[in-house]
């Protein structure tokens, strides 16, 4: 009778230290996903940030005294340069993403620029990569609930604290973000 006590103990141990193992894998692995999200998103950022030099030199030729809203695009462009953490290039994105709107605003008042190739081109190529980054948030922000439900549902709650398993940020948009762009001239 002893032995069958130990033999089921012995058993419930090894099943523990089994689903401690899996979930412990599960939550690497979904930290990782999160992580390669991101790093798409980052792809995608990096693809509009070198398209934007090209954009405000076509624009600058038609818009000389336009300067304020090309600086913006600059100024945003160097922001999101600057910014180490995925918080602060969140947060730079948004700016970009308005300082751009902007820049396609400026573009409807000039009927010239607007039948310029290159910048109908540049114009496409940005549009483009900016419906990829909306795909790319989407997947990180899907993965990142997988990830932050795991961390914070029972029993792997436990594992997630015990080994000091942290939520990610969803890549949210700003209030300011809501708002339509206004283009003074």
């Amino acid at each position: 009778m002893t032995w069958i006590i130990i033999g089921v103990i012995v058993l419930i141990l090894f099943i523990l230290v089994i689903w401690v193992i899996a979930t412990y894998n599960k939550l690497i692995d979904l930290r990782n996903r999160v992580k390669d999200q991101w790093a798409q998103i980052d792809v995608q950022l990096k693809r509009r940030f070198d398209l934007i030099p090209n954009l405000v030199e076509t624009v600058k030729g038609y818009t000389k005294h336009e300067s304020e809203t090309l600086e913006s695009v600059i100024k945003a462009r160097n922001t999101y340069v600057a910014a180490t953490t995925p918080d602060a290039q969140m947060k730079a994105d948004g700016e970009l993403e308005q300082a751009i709107s902007k820049l396609f605003a400026l573009a409807e008042s000039y009927p010239d620029l607007k039948a310029n190739t290159n910048f109908q081109h540049l114009q496409n190529e940005l549009t483009e990569t900016e419906s990829k980054i909306a795909s790319a948030r989407q997947f990180y922000n899907d993965i990142v609930l997988v990830y932050n439900n795991k961390i914070e549902m029972v029993p792997s709650n436990i594992i997630a604290n015990l080994f000091k398993f942290k939520q990610e940020t969803f890549f949210e948009v700003k209030d300011t973000e809501r708002e339509n762009v206004q283009v003074k001239f």
